[in-house]
């Protein structure tokens, strides 16, 4: 059953004549009919009574217009809950943050996307990138911004900014001498592990073979907690360049080889935007990234 029918079957009820009906509808009559016909065919019987000028309801006509007149209700419901989607209040954006981007690059864009879309309510879910993409996938959420080296053909990336990756040490610790530091230097340090970081990732990505042999020493899920201990002189961690927020926290960029990775917008390919969610993607096309 189509609407179009739904339309016609009830503009007759309504007449009780085909001709006035498709007059009302903006319709040929032929085409009514022919509707009508379609409709009694998919219900195995006659709808209405034809006589000279009236058309009314056969005992099966009536039976069922109770259930066609709620699809017309639900279908006029619908339309108007889609006409005021950005009018009648907020409206969500599911948006998945890889756990290693730091709050600081995206308050700019998220002040943008309140002046331009004031009304959009953002429903933040952190967590690693694996973990959102599985999310993405299953529909649990609508966009996310991650820097994976690789995404499922399933998923489409729009970039941000670029990003490196540095050394993080406490103030006093000997690499504050150096200008970088190389992968061969952090042989044998102290180390304190980033569960959720996706550097090895970008590091295997690069084909270079050299292993990353470092005294792990603490590994922990929380950025935060990490960044307690580089303070407190517990170790070493190589995180983005833009993650560290603690003070007494020194950098230094990794060199030999250079890693960095591209923070994008991702959302599914192929999947429908709804309009809130096409305006946040608008609105991140024009924002101007930060890239230093």
């Amino acid at each position: 059953m189509e609407m179009h029918q739904v339309r016609y079957f009830l503009a007759v009820c309504k007449a009780e004549n085909f001709t006035r009906a498709a007059e009302a509808c903006n319709v040929a009559q032929p085409s009514l009919t022919k509707a009508v016909r379609k409709l009694e065919e998919e219900f195995g019987g006659p709808l209405f009574h034809r006589e000279r000028n009236r058309s009314i309801l056969t005992e099966l006509g009536r039976r069922v217009k109770p259930h066609i007149d709620r699809m017309a209700e639900a279908s006029m419901a619908a339309k108007q809950d889609a006409a005021g989607f950005f009018t009648d209040g907020a409206v969500k954006v599911r948006l998945g943050v890889m756990s290693t981007i730091a709050p600081t690059r995206m308050v700019g864009f998220l002040m943008r996307l309140r002046e331009e879309v004031p009304q959009l309510e953002l429903e933040l879910k952190e967590d690693s990138g694996t973990a959102l993409i599985a999310a993405m996938t299953t529909g649990e959420l609508d966009v996310a911004l991650m820097a994976m080296p690789t995404l499922p053909n399933t998923l489409h990336a729009m970039p941000l900014y670029p990003e490196r990756y540095v050394v993080a040490f406490p103030a006093g610790h000997a690499f504050q001498q150096r200008n970088a530091i190389s992968i061969e230097t952090l042989k044998g340090v102290d180390y304190l592990t980033r569960v959720h970081c996706e550097f090895m990732d970008h590091y295997e990505a690069l084909g270079d073979s050299r292993p990353l042999t470092v005294n792990v020493r603490y590994s922990s899920e929380r950025e935060d907690w990490v960044q307690a201990m580089v303070v407190a002189g517990l170790g070493c961690s190589i995180m983005p360049e833009h993650l560290p927020s603690m003070d007494g926290i020194s950098t230094r960029p990794l060199k030999d080889p250079t890693v960095s990775r591209c923070v994008s917008l991702v959302t599914v390919a192929g999947r429908q935007h709804s309009p809130a969610l096409a305006a946040m993607v608008r609105v991140a096309k024009r924002h101007v990234w930060p890239v230093e």
